[in-house]
């Protein structure tokens, strides 16, 4: 009973440092509740289940971890057993983003298509500008 105890209270804090890295609330079983449910397409969990997972009562389903450790950065077997490596590869996508690119891209694919298509419209003409002042010397560019 203490490893299953232990397990849960690891995994609790894993979780906290995964959120407190992605730049989200590690205290508040209502802001995990609602910011998973924004972006977990299987059934919506609870306030009371959240609070669960941030204070080691329980460990999420495998599903759940799945979208948890998609969602946060960070490789699932990270999230469910710990270890050393906690920079998620996600096929090379994520390997060395920091965590507000990550929650960026993340608060992106709430978007609608088309509000999507101006973010990546404003960002080509944001990286264009930089490309020019790059090539013309500015020292403002960096």
């Amino acid at each position: 009973m203490a490893k299953i105890s232990s397990e849960r209270e690891s995994f609790s804090q894993r979780l906290r440092d995964a959120l407190q890295a992605a730049d989200h609330s590690s205290e508040s079983p209502t802001e995990l509740a609602r910011d998973f449910n924004a972006r977990f397409s299987g059934k919506a969990i609870t306030v009371h289940a959240a609070r669960k997972w941030l204070v080691g009562e329980a460990i999420p389903t495998q599903d759940k971890m799945r979208a948890l450790a998609d969602w946060l950065g960070v490789p699932v077997e990270w999230l469910r057993f710990g270890g050393e490596e906690r920079q998620s590869d996600n096929k090379g996508l994520t390997n060395g983003m920091h965590a507000d690119d990550l929650k960026l891209i993340s608060d992106l694919q709430l978007l609608t298509s088309a509000d999507r298509q101006i973010v990546r419209e404003f960002i080509r003409i944001l990286v264009r500008t930089q490309r020019e002042r790059i090539s013309s010397g500015d020292s403002q560019a960096a």
